[in-house]
Formats: structure tokens, C-alpha cells, sequence
């Protein structure tokens, strides 16, 4: 595309791999200009290195919270004023709730809760001023599905899809939009390097955790879902008048997605009585 009225400049966060890598690459092959945040100066170079006129790397830790607003205002002074963020960066903790730590849960919630919620205040009220923007905060299937073994990531991500839900309503008179991202199963270090396991400490999780944990570690590497076919979504999120306010990418996501319904119906209806018989019995 190049350099023209229709580029944009995005603000991506965790661009050195994994998802965000691929987004920054699609960005840019596309004529946008992106800050990328990475956390090691190596990783910025890099970044910089091979689109150096449209790519400006900013070394900030998402939870580091107090230097957000600064570093994305120098930002901005480079690359102008942010139009897409990209709530990318994150992690995933495993682990049996008894198991983890209430400091696990922080360091969890840090990175994929409140990190978000930080960068959306860096550039919101640009964007509310200018009466335009997109903000897409990557979630997971884990936002909605869940599965034993990733208690605190669920809930982080359970977190994050109903802040993105809420906020979309609070931004649609000023034609900012919000989108919740919800990947299935894709091919980066989500499940090797970059996830936090807790250690195994109360055998009578062995049956539960132990399958789930070698079955994790033997599928990475081996996702269904390419990085850069997701990234291509995201160009299309951008370009379109009316976004979802959550959309799911893959087929695993969909189809764990579609049991839940059945099943949620299903307890809706089977529990009905119980549910409507906490009213008062003479309406006021």
C-alpha cells in the first residue's frame, strides 16, 4: 500500500514474537506505521531494523504502569497520534488453583488485565478527542471456554473480555471502537517458553493436571492457527464501519465456543423454576 492517506499509526504491544510479531509485520507490509513495545533493547533493534522509517520500537513493560503514559505520549511524537491499539502482550499461567500463589494470580492479572487497561488510558483520550479509533484487546477462547489447569488465565482473560465489552458501550457515541480478539490454538510460544507453570505439590491433582500439562507441552509447536493469517484479520477488523464487539478466530475456538452455548442453555432452561423464585410474591 505505501505511504498514503489511508495508513494508520498502530500502537502494538509484545511485538518481538508470537502474535504480536505477526500483527507488526502485517501492519507494516500494509504501509502503516507501528510502535511496537518490546522489553529487551536487542528486540527494538531488530524491530527497527527492518522497516526503519515506519517501525519505532518502544522499550516499556506493559506493568510498569507509572511510565506508560510518558513513554506512549514520545511515542506518538514520532510516529503520530495513535489511531489502533493492539492489546497484544501477555502470558499464560498453569497450574492447579490450590497449587498457585496469590502472587501468581498479580503477576497474571499485572500483565494481561491491568497492563491493557493502562495502555487504553495512554490513548484514549486522544482518540475520544478525534472522534475516532480501534482499540482490539487479545483475549482468548479462555475469555469464555474454560478449562481446568488455567484458573487465573481464564479469569484474566474473563477480566479483560468484559472491561472490552463494557467500555465499547462507553465509547461508541465518540466513534471509538473495542474489540475483543479470542484466538484459539496458534502456533507461538503461548504454550512453551512463555508460559508460567507452578510446580506440581498435591498428588490428588495428578490425574487432572498431569494429562492436561504433557498434553500442552507435546501440541506446542503444533497449533492449528498461523499467526499471520490472524494478522490479516486484524487489517480487516480496521477497515470495517461496524467491528464486532468479540470475535473468535479459529476452528478449535468455535467449536468449544458452540458446546458452551448448548451447554449453558441447556442449565438455563433445566434450572429455570429455581432461577425465577427469588422474587417477592406481591409485586410493589
Amino acid at each position: 500500500m505505501g505511504e498514503n492517506s489511508h495508513s494508520k499509526t498502530f500502537l502494538i504491544t509484545g511485538v518481538s514474537s508470537g502474535l504480536g510479531k505477526a500483527f507488526a509485520a502485517a501492519a507494516l507490509e500494509a504501509g502503516h506505521r507501528v510502535i511496537g513495545t518490546v522489553r529487551r533493547a536487542e528486540d527494538g533493534a531488530a524491530f527497527a531494523a527492518r522497516y526503519s522509517d515506519r517501525a519505532f520500537p518502544l522499550l516499556l513493560d506493559v506493568t510498569d504502569y507509572p511510565s506508560i503514559a510518558s513513554a506512549v505520549r514520545g511515542a506518538e511524537a514520532l510516529a503520530g497520534p495513535v489511531e489502533v491499539l493492539v492489546n497484544n502482550a501477555g502470558y499464560g499461567h498453569e497450574g492447579a488453583l490450590e497449587e498457585s500463589s496469590l502472587q501468581d494470580l498479580q503477576r497474571q492479572f499485572a500483565a494481561n488485565v491491568f497492563g491493557p487497561v493502562a495502555m487504553i488510558k495512554a490513548v484514549l483520550p486522544g482518540m475520544r478527542e478525534r472522534r475516532r479509533g480501534h482499540i482490539i484487546n487479545v483475549t482468548s477462547m479462555g475469555g469464555f471456554i474454560t478449562m481446568p489447569g488455567i484458573s487465573f488465565y481464564c479469569g484474566s482473560k474473563f477480566a479483560l473480555e468484559g472491561i472490552s465489552e463494557a467500555l465499547g458501550k462507553e465509547l461508541a457515541p465518540f466513534g471509538v471502537h473495542v474489540t475483543a480478539l479470542a484466538p484459539g490454538q496458534f502456533r507461538t510460544d503461548w504454550a512453551g517458553r512463555s508460559m508460567d507453570r507452578t510446580s506440581r505439590s498435591i498428588s490428588d491433582y495428578d490425574a487432572v493436571m498431569d494429562p492436561i500439562r504433557e498434553a500442552r507441552q507435546a501440541k506446542s509447536g503444533r497449533q492449528p492457527g498461523d499467526p499471520d493469517k490472524a494478522a490479516q484479520v486484524v487489517l480487516k477488523l480496521i477497515a470495517l464501519e461496524n467491528p464486532p464487539v468479540r470475535l473468535f478466530l479459529g476452528e478449535d475456538a468455535l467449536a468449544l465456543v458452540d458446546q458452551k452455548l448448548t451447554a449453558m442453555k441447556a442449565e438455563i432452561v433445566a434450572w429455570d423454576a429455581l432461577s425465577r423464585s427469588t422474587g417477592f410474591d406481591t409485586p410493589v
